[in-house]
């Protein structure tokens, strides 16, 4: 039975995030350092070329397609986009910090919203729509190798709720950049809509192979 590889890659650096801020629907640009970081990796680790190429719609996406993947199409998937932190978004925690939804939120921000923005349960349910179009996709077209470059917490979300071996979001965190490869079997798909988390993207080097 064939199997289908998605590549799971976090945009580059955005200079927004080292600040502080919030950053969800607002379309910023890579910073320098966040473009030559990813030049870097693409140089000199590599990324695994993909049959078909996918982006969250946010410029910070397709600008780092553009620069790990040169002249491949890019398709977006509009679901994949960052969090919606409604008025929030561009403000800090320190900013924040007076606001009493704002406590609310850190407490429950799975059933709570930012005023405007999206809870959590809100956010993963546009995400799981998002992935699960994606595998019926790359399945019914027959692409074996795909590569999303998107947001940390759209790869966190989709790999808490997918992802085996099963682990919390907090622990899929990783650096820009970078990301894991899942392996979708369409029996299991089929059976537990699950997908097996098999390496880091880029691959690690071969000592490290094997831990993720």
């Amino acid at each position: 039975m064939q199997s289908y590889v998605i590549n799971l890659i976090r945009h580059g650096a955005i200079d927004e995030t080292l600040k502080g801020k919030y950053i969800g629907r607002t379309d910023v640009s890579l910073s320098k350092k966040g473009r030559e970081d990813l030049l870097y990796i693409r140089d000199n680790i590599g990324y695994p070329v993909p049959q078909k190429l996918y982006s969250s719609p946010l410029l910070r996406c397709t600008e780092s397609c553009e620069i790990l993947f040169p002249g491949q199409e890019i398709n977006v998937i509009n679901n994949f986009s960052e969090c919606d932190f409604g008025e929030w978004e561009g403000r800090t925690a320190a900013e924040l910090s007076g606001d009493p939804r704002f406590g609310q939120w850190l407490q429950n921000s799975e059933q709570t919203s930012p005023p405007g923005g999206e809870s959590g349960r809100t956010f993963a349910a546009r995400i799981s729509r998002g992935f699960e179009k994606l595998v019926e996709t790359v399945s019914a077209e027959g692409i074996t190798h795909a590569s999303v470059v998107t947001h940390g917490g759209v790869i966190m979300t989709i790999l808490a709720m997918y992802g085996l071996p099963q682990a919390p979001a907090y622990q899929w965190r990783m650096d820009n950049g970078y990301g894991f490869s899942v392996r979708v079997n369409p029996f299991l798909w089929m059976r537990d809509r699950v997908v097996e988390v098999f390496d880091t993207c880029p691959p690690a080097p071969k000592e490290e192979s094997g831990k993720l």
